[in-house]
């Protein structure tokens, strides 16, 4: 390489975005993704071992996929080869192992390929890779942000691990895009960058746990403010919403609009106004709330204040709460505002919510002992103890049901559990006392 060659490959490095200036230089500098990453973790155990499998990177977009498995051909010392599924075929494959299997014999060098969006690969292109897998000609690493169980035939995924890469915190996002205004080599920091916290505390929560949306943000903020008289650039809250075209949400997730939120939104379901709840749960979303943390009060809810007055209610909350983990935002949003708007139409009832208060206070207050016809019978000595006597089976009388006592002596005639007239209730509450009448 001349020195014409390397003067272009340098000015070309300068003008390539931030987001790529600022890939991790080695595994040390990557942020996020401890559970792989951490001393003792999967990933840091294959590096420390100089033995990287084949992998399939499964998250969403601008957690590291790429740079990651850059990173693990520099520490195997492999050969890096690129491919995207979306413009790669067969014929790119063969020209690849051909060229894998060269430097394998000429010189003693493994070689790892890199699919970006595996899933788009026909099954003729993966089944093209497993023999040169199976044999360890190549080590693949495929990336891919849809699930992999059902995007990747069975054969190549028998033949990998997959890994699972979690969206980047809110904190480590602003890490990396401090990190961007101060490096002078690869950042900003030869353009003496003054942003302001609450811009960069902005950029690292709306860009959704995408390290690449907020690097592009900071650089299309840096690149078109004008200079002070310094030199400088300041950076406002407002030049960060307009380079990420998001507005910053009045929230504060540590403070009370987080509490005055979740308050309304869950008084908003209680209350069957449903379009106020979907305004809050936006807002919160909207401004970065952890959706695993919605998921949750809308479970309580559908248990406190919809009850048994529509059971699926719980069924529909405990979905959403599994869609937000295996799904994950911003797709999520859709399941949980279906749980919303089911919990918030649906007939209310806070029966099971009061009953379990008013056996619990009972508990701290008075001591009551198990009926002896109630107790357990089946160990030895039970009997002469006159455990389980005259107990009556209840699946052996007419409706499954037989009239004794259940309750301790102590707290004859309480009644913790009052059925409204609502929904489903309803139903239980005159099959209840169907029952009762006939004794």
């Amino acid at each position: 390489m001349d020195l014409l060659d390397l003067a272009n490959q340098k000015k070309s490095k300068e003008q390539a975005p931030l987001a790529d200036r600022m890939r991790p230089a080695s595994m040390e500098e990557i942020i996020g993704q401890e559970h792989l990453l951490q001393k003792g973790r999967f990933l840091a155990r294959c590096v420390a071992a100089n033995r990287i499998p084949s992998l399939i990177l499964y998250g969403p977009p601008g957690t590291g996929k790429t740079t990651l498995a850059r990173l693990l051909a520099k520490e195997s010392g492999s050969e890096f080869f690129q491919l995207s599924a979306v413009m790669a075929g067969v014929k790119d494959i063969r020209q690849v192992v051909e060229d894998a299997d060269h430097l394998q014999k000429h010189a003693g060098r493994k070689s790892l390929l890199f699919i970006d969006e595996i899933h788009r690969f026909s099954k003729n292109q993966q089944d093209a890779l497993l023999p040169h897998v199976e044999k360890g000609l190549i080590t693949l690493i495929g990336a891919t942000t849809e699930n992999p169980y059902f995007e990747v035939n069975s054969a190549l995924l028998s033949r990998t691990t997959v890994l699972k890469l979690e969206h980047l915190s809110v904190d480590s996002i602003l890490e990396l895009l401090k990190r961007s205004v101060s490096d002078e080599k690869r950042g900003l920091g030869r353009l003496k960058v003054n942003i302001e916290e609450t811009a960069l505390q902005h950029l690292a929560e709306t860009a959704g746990g995408d390290a690449r949306r907020a690097l592009n943000a900071l650089e299309i903020a840096a690149l078109s403010t004008s200079a002070q008289e310094d030199g400088s650039l300041k950076i406002s809250l407002k030049d960060a919403q307009e380079s990420i075209q998001k507005r910053a949400v009045q929230y504060d997730k540590d403070g009370d609009q987080h509490y005055d939120v979740i308050s309304a939104f869950i008084k908003s379901i209680r209350g069957s106004d449903v379009d106020a709840a979907l305004h809050y749960m936006a807002k919160m979303i909207a401004a970065g709330e952890d959706p695993e943390f919605i998921a949750r009060r809308i479970i309580i809810s559908a248990s406190e204040d919809i009850g048994n007055a529509d059971p699926a209610g719980m069924s529909i909350a405990m979905a959403a709460h599994y869609a937000v983990k295996h799904i994950g935002m911003p797709e999520a949003r859709i399941p949980l505002a279906q749980a919303v708007t089911y919990l918030s139409t649906a007939p209310k009832s806070n029966a099971a919510y009061t009953a379990i208060n008013k056996a619990m206070a009972d508990i701290e207050n008075i001591s009551a002992d198990v009926p002896e016809h109630l107790r357990d019978s089946h160990y030895k000595g039970a009997a002469k103890l006159g455990h389980g006597k005259d107990y009556r089976y209840a699946h052996s009388y007419p409706d499954h049901y037989v009239e004794q006592q259940y309750m301790p002596d102590a707290l004859l005639g309480k009644v913790y559990y009052e059925m409204t007239d609502q929904g489903e209730e309803k139903k239980h509450k005159e099959y209840m006392q169907k029952l009762k009448k006939r004794g």
